[in-house]
């Protein structure tokens, strides 16, 4: 078992799981970029939707605007995030056609 993927601050979970798409427990790695968002969709088997907004600037206007994003998420099940949960998502390889971000944590 791994102790961190290599993000500061980011443990292992004390559950195991057998999953081969884990970056704590299977061989996927991560890397690029970390989004901070909630989950609004675990319906779906072993994936999760996850929200977060943003602030972009409209120089035209001087003013600025909110605009959320919706990504598309492995939930391995040692975390097992459900709807509601403010989570950690890091950037890996493609898993499936959508798929391109794996939860790290689930923040309290």
């Amino acid at each position: 078992m791994t102790e961190n993927v290599g993000i500061k601050g980011i443990k292992a979970p004390k559950g195991g799981c057998s999953d081969r798409n884990c970056p704590f427990h299977g061989t996927l790695s991560v890397r690029g970029r970390i989004f901070k968002g909630v989950v609004t969709s675990a319906k779906m088997e072993k994936s999760v939707k996850v929200s977060f907004e943003r602030i972009i600037q409209i120089s035209k206007f001087e003013r600025f605007e909110k605009r959320s994003t919706k990504l598309t998420a492995h939930n391995p099940p040692c975390i097992g995030a459900k709807e509601g949960d403010n989570v950690v998502i890091m950037e890996c390889r493609p898993i499936s056609k959508t798929k391109k971000f794996v939860v790290l944590k689930v923040m309290e």
